[in-house]
């Protein structure tokens, strides 16, 4: 008979002081690519309005990004983003000017385009067996040459007022705003959704360690740990501060905190998000294990699809019209943010945040770039330098590991 003996916590789960350079590496990257263009730039890149500038102009890619890591999560691949984002603008853009559908009933119904978009192709991948490389290939020419079809090659706008808003607007002060000192006046509001934002980060991270502890896991000696939490607070609150100084929080901020929160539940906390990483890890034995492989596969590309008509929706609004050449590249840049935010090329690794801040680097090389006057081949080439960097790291640092145990 067998003798189960507990042990203290603290016994069971030592503390660490080293630092997890595949866990952290991104954000230190992160913090050194913003530094060196704060630099270069002479300031400009962390003023108020240049934050404000980053995010919106740079939404689109971030949305793209959740439902692509989830894709590379699972093995997968998508190269049809771009072009679903160019057809499903489109598609609203008939709704709203063409048809004059009001926008609310426009924005469900090309969701719903793009969520079936994502069906169809996930039903070749999932239940038909194609490969994504080749069914995405696919989709890219095929929905751009539909996007060419229902807009005649031509542009179409402009969008109503409340689209218009919610892709380049802010939220109203709903309090007065208070004084900074030295940093002038800033919207009360936004400063204490930056201060409830900080305060959740701490209870999350917070119980999340100390359920490792109860489970024997190692985590991080207190002391760090108050050093991280504190460092990512002091970040948060500096881009809530600079924002709070323009034109409070763009809509469209508040649109994709909304999403990160949710897929990040979804993908560490669901027993689908489980089953994503399962399949991305180990195919075989996900299947084995009763994980319904197909399904997975399947949802994972209709999320795609309707996250991906909420971008087209967002840039067009941007914009204010719907054009044939929406969304060139926006693939590229979505798969760049997630191997650069620490997916891995095998699949079943990657967190959305870290999709997210890899999609951050890129918009900070993109507008670091463009303030220095940087040509856009120099551009592409950093760019192109920073993903293959990104992948080299991951290899290495598997080998790494590989060869430690």
């Amino acid at each position: 008979m067998t003798t189960i003996v507990e042990a203290d916590a603290e016994t069971v789960a030592p503390t660490r002081f080293s630092v997890n350079l595949r866990q952290s590496g991104i954000y230190i990257a992160f913090a050194a690519i913003v530094v060196l263009f704060e630099v270069l730039t002479s300031g400009s890149l962390l003023e108020p309005q240049n934050i404000s500038n980053i995010v919106v102009q740079n939404s689109y890619i971030l949305i793209l990004a959740i439902g692509m890591i989830l894709i590379i999560i699972a093995g997968h691949i998508d190269l049809s983003a771009g072009s679903v984002v160019a057809v499903t603008g489109a598609v609203a853009a008939v709704l709203m000017v063409d048809l004059d559908v009001p926008w609310p009933v426009a924005i469900l119904a090309t969701l719903a385009v793009g969520a079936l978009i994502g069906a169809w192709q996930g039903f070749w991948i999932a239940y038909f067996g194609i490969p994504a490389f080749i069914v995405t290939l696919a989709g890219m020419l095929v929905f751009r040459a539909l996007t060419m079809t229902v807009l005649g090659n031509q542009g179409i706008g402009p969008f109503p007022d409340d689209v218009r808003t919610l892709a380049n607007g802010f939220t109203p002060g709903f309090l007065n705003n208070i004084g900074l000192g030295v940093l002038g006046g800033a919207d009360l509001f936004t400063l204490l959704v930056g201060l409830a934002a900080v305060a959740g980060i701490v209870v999350v991270q917070w119980r999340a360690r100390s359920g490792r502890i109860g489970y024997g896991q190692a985590v991080d000696s207190l002391p760090v740990f108050v050093a991280k939490i504190a460092g990512a607070s002091l970040v948060l609150m500096f881009i809530i501060v600079q924002l709070a100084r323009f034109k409070n929080l763009p809509w469209v901020l508040v649109l994709l905190a909304a999403l990160v929160l949710l897929y990040t539940l979804i993908s560490q906390r669901t027993v689908f998000g489980r089953h994503i990483y399962a399949v991305g890890g180990n195919l075989q034995a996900a299947g084995l294990s009763g994980v319904k492989v197909k399904s997975v596969t399947f949802w994972i590309f209709v999320n795609m699809g309707l996250l991906a008509s909420i971008a087209g929706i967002i840039f067009a609004g941007r914009l204010n019209q719907a054009g044939p050449t929406a969304g060139n590249a926006f693939e590229l840049d979505a798969i760049a943010a997630a191997f650069i935010g620490g997916a891995a090329v095998q699949g079943g690794v990657g967190k959305v945040v870290g999709a997210i801040t890899g999609g951050l680097i890129m918009a900070v090389i993109n507008n670091g770039m463009s303030l220095i006057g940087s040509p856009s081949e120099r551009v592409m080439l950093v760019k192109g330098l920073v993903l293959l960097a990104a992948v080299a790291f991951d290899v290495w640092a598997k080998r790494r590991a590989g060869r430690s145990r």
